[in-house]
C-alpha cells in the first residue's frame, strides 16, 4: 500500500487533473489517496467526494501550512492503512501512467534508500530546477542569490544549490529533492516524525530531507522519470508567499548552520535575510503607489 498526500489550497481544476492522473496510473501498490485541504472555501471538497469517492477528502478550517497539512494527511494515512511509502504530491502536477511504478522500483532495489523524485518538467518542457537540490549553505546560497551560479553553471561549486552541473537524466544522491513529487519510504518518514511544522510555506522539503539524511538514509534522484508540474499555482494564490519564502531562509539557516558559522558570518546572514524580508513586505504597497497601478 501507498499512501498518497496532496496538500490542496485554492487550485480545485488543477486538483481534478492530478487525481485523474492518479486514477490511471499503473503501480505495483495500491493506491490510498488522502487530500488535505488547506481551508480553500472554493469547489475543491466538491470535486473529489463527487468525482474521485476513493479518495478521503480532508477540510481544514485555517490554513495551517504546506508541512503541517502534511503530517495531518501522514498522520491519518498511518492510522487507517499502514502504509510502505508515502507519496508526496502538490495538486499541481500531472502523474504519468508509469511514473509512480518506476520510483517504486528504484526504492525497492536499494533498501539504503529514503526517498526518491522525478524530473519535475515545466509547462515550456524545461525541468523545474527545484526537483534535485544541494543543501542551502551560506556559500551556495551567496552563489545562488548573487548570481554567481548563472555564469558558471557547470561548475560543481557554484552550481551547487540547483546543481545545474548534474546531468538531467541521471540517477544520483543528492542533498534534497522537493515536496511537490517525493516518494519517502514509510521507515524513513516515521525515523524523522513528519515535516518540521515550523516552517509555512517552504523549506520544509528541504528540511524533511536533511533529517532523512541525517537519519541515515540516501536522498536519490531519478531523472528518467517525468511529472508534469504546474509551478507556482497555488503559491501565487498566496500573498504571503515571499515572505514565507525568506523567513523559511531564515529558519532553515538557524536550525541547520547557525551554530557553525562565525559571528560576523552570522550578522552577515541575519541583515541580509532581514533585508530579503523586508523588501518583500513592501513591494505590495510600492506596486500600489505605481501610475496606473488601480486601473
Amino acid at each position: 500500500m501507498t499512501g498518497v498526500v496532496i496538500v490542496s489550497y485554492r487550485v480545485p481544476g488543477l486538483l481534478e487533473a492530478c487525481l485523474l492522473s492518479l486514477r490511471a496510473a499503473r503501480t505495483a501498490d495500491d493506491l490510498r489517496v488522502v487530500v488535505v485541504d488547506n481551508a480553500s472555501n472554493d469547489t475543491s471538497e466538491n470535486i473529489v467526494r463527487r468525482a474521485f469517492p476513493a479518495a478521503e477528502f480532508i477540510g481544514l478550517t485555517r490554513n495551517i501550512g504546506y508541512g503541517r497539512a502534511n503530517n495531518v494527511g501522514i498522520d491519518r494515512l498511518r492510522e487507517t492503512c499502514a502504509p510502505r511509502s508515502y507519496l508526496l504530491l502538490n495538486p499541481d502536477t500531472v502523474v504519468p501512467g508509469t511514473a509512480i511504478e518506476r520510483l517504486h522500483r528504484t526504492l525497492a532495489e536499494f533498501p539504503t534508500i529514503g526517498a526518491v523524485g522525478p524530473r519535475l518538467e515545466l509547462k515550456n518542457g524545461e525541468i523545474d530546477p527545484a526537483c534535485r537540490r544541494g543543501f542551502p549553505s551560506p556559500l551556495t546560497a551567496l552563489f545562488h542569490l548573487g548570481g554567481i551560479a548563472r555564469i558558471a553553471p557547470r561548475s560543481r561549486i557554484a552550481g551547487r544549490y540547483r546543481l545545474t552541473f548534474l546531468d538531467e537524466r541521471a540517477v544520483a544522491d543528492v542533498d534534497s529533492l522537493v515536496g511537490a513529487c517525493m516518494l519517502v519510504r514509510a521507515e524513513a518518514m516515521d525515523a524523522i516524525a513528519g515535516f518540521d511544522e515550523s516552517f509555512f510555506l517552504y523549506g520544509e522539503d528541504l528540511d524533511l530531507c536533511w533529517r532523512i539524511r541525517t537519519a541515515g538514509w540516501r536522498i536519490v534522484y531519478d531523472g528518467r522519470v517525468d511529472v508534469m508540474h504546474h509551478k507556482r499555482s497555488s503559491a501565487a494564490r498566496n500573498p504571503r508567499s515571499l515572505i514565507e519564502f525568506y523567513r523559511a531562509m531564515r529558519l532553515f539557516y538557524r536550525k541547520h548552520y547557525d551554530a557553525t558559522t562565525p559571528p560576523l558570518g552570522r550578522i552577515a546572514v541575519e541583515v541580509a535575510i532581514s533585508s530579503l524580508i523586508a523588501i518583500a513586505a513592501l513591494m505590495p504597497k510600492l506596486r500600489n503607489r505605481l501610475p496606473g497601478a488601480a486601473t
